[in-house]
């Protein structure tokens, strides 16, 4: 068995602590700009939500599976790639919709509905996919992965900022104006320099591995964007739906992986590279997207579904 496989990273319980409470922070953050309106949305005009749920929570782990047969990467490399596609959509994703100039109301609503879902769907995707391929099932089977304490752990992540948010902004719109900015930009700092913090800390172990990865995330990212544009034209949704349902579907919770890989998986190395650079890259690629569809917002659909 490769080294990495079997390597824990070196990340404090200070540090996890830090990033649990960033990660509430950014969830906080997010939802302080949600209405119910976002969820009764779903209601109403349910088929492009209901697509980019089916896209974030069906489609990428099954396609994370396809991939991870074809390639055939280190084990604790695959069991990060389920684990990233598990998790819903990042917090970013509703500003890269704004600037693609997709649909934000829609990508609101997604953001809402799947983080909501997250606490059923990825502890069940990655118990799920993880345990079909058997050299990421004998991790989780070495790890004991408790699918109820990791919904205890989502519920209190995602669940309870998104309900304390929520209620911030019904009763107490005005302070959740001023809130906003504020928490959205100073919980991302804080995430990233924990990142930073957990890069340095096992700076050795990322270059010696860093180049395995960096290939493999790519793909990862470019089938998760491709996949959520190409079903959303499949169901002959508008060209502002295919790109929110794209950016929603390539731009997921990283920060919750990082979470589950050192609170459950005791910091596996390979887990955490390959969710610590997908946290790095899709960013990239996501604002590298968002910005070639603003500057091509008038041109035809077909030009710009070659994405």
């Amino acid at each position: 068995m490769d080294p990495i496989d079997q390597v824990t990273l070196n990340f404090s319980e200070a540090n996890l602590f830090y990033l649990n409470l960033s990660l509430g922070f950014i969830m906080f953050g997010v939802a302080i700009n949600l209405r119910l309106e976002d969820f009764i949305r779903v209601i109403k005009s349910p088929k492009s939500t209901l697509v980019g749920i089916f896209s974030q929570f069906l489609v990428l782990p099954s396609l994370t599976f396809l991939l991870v047969l074809i390639i055939q990467p280190r084990p604790s490399f695959a069991l990060g790639m389920m684990l990233v596609a598990a998790c819903p959509g990042g917090n970013i994703s509703n500003f890269m919709t704004a600037m693609a100039r997709g649909n934000t109301a829609l990508s609101v609503s997604l953001t809402a509905v799947s983080s909501t879902l997250a606490i059923i769907m990825t502890p069940l995707n990655i118990t799920f996919w993880g345990s079909l391929y058997p050299p990421t099932a004998s991790i989780l089977t070495e790890v004991s992965l408790d699918f109820w304490e990791l919904f205890k752990t989502i519920t209190m992540l995602l669940l309870i900022p998104i309900f304390l948010g929520m209620l911030l902004r019904k009763w107490k719109p005005t302070i959740a104006d001023k809130l906003h900015p504020i928490m959205h930009y100073s919980s991302i700092a804080i995430f990233a320099g924990i990142v930073i913090m957990a890069f340095n800390a096992n700076f050795d172990l990322f270059i010696a591995h860093i180049h395995l990865v960096v290939l493999l995330v790519f793909a990862h990212n470019a089938f998760a964007l491709l996949a959520g544009f190409n079903l959303a034209r499949v169901f002959k949704l508008q060209l502002q739906d295919r790109k929110s349902i794209a950016i929603e579907t390539g731009i997921q919770n990283s920060g919750l992986g990082l979470i589950i890989i050192f609170g459950f998986f005791e910091g596996l190395g390979g887990m955490a590279i390959v969710a610590a650079w997908w946290g790095i890259w899709h960013i990239i690629s996501g604002l590298c997207l968002a910005y070639f569809w603003n500057r091509n917002a008038d041109v035809s659909p077909s030009t710009v579904s070659n994405i």
